[in-house]
């Protein structure tokens, strides 16, 4: 199971923590990987290419996302992310689990 980590603060996502595997199908098959990779993988993109001070990432043990910046754009393309995992999880809920965290 993919399970991710919302970490809040003020209301606004400044870490998202991503970690396993679906076990939908195979390795290399698995739709719901390739779906949580692929919406991931575009985030990070487009944050970057915005603006290259917005996020911070790190995918040595899983994935970690560092939310630097809380202007509008960052706040706006992490909030279709996680819109983006909360329709897989509903699509798929036996393969993507996600929690809120408040760091107040």
């Amino acid at each position: 199971m993919i399970k991710v980590i919302l970490t809040k603060k003020d209301d606004n996502v400044n870490k998202v923590i991503i970690n396993g595997h679906a076990g939908y199908d195979d390795f290399g098959k698995d739709i719901v990987c390739a779906a949580v990779s692929s919406t991931v993988i575009t985030t990070i993109n487009i944050l970057l290419s915005l603006d290259n001070q917005s996020i911070s990432y790190n995918d040595s043990r899983g994935l970690i996302i560092e939310v630097l910046k809380n202007d509008m754009a960052t706040k706006k393309i992490i909030n279709v992310l996680i819109s983006n995992l909360y329709e897989l999880e509903k699509a798929y809920p036996k393969n993507i689990q996600i929690k809120e965290e408040n760091n107040e």
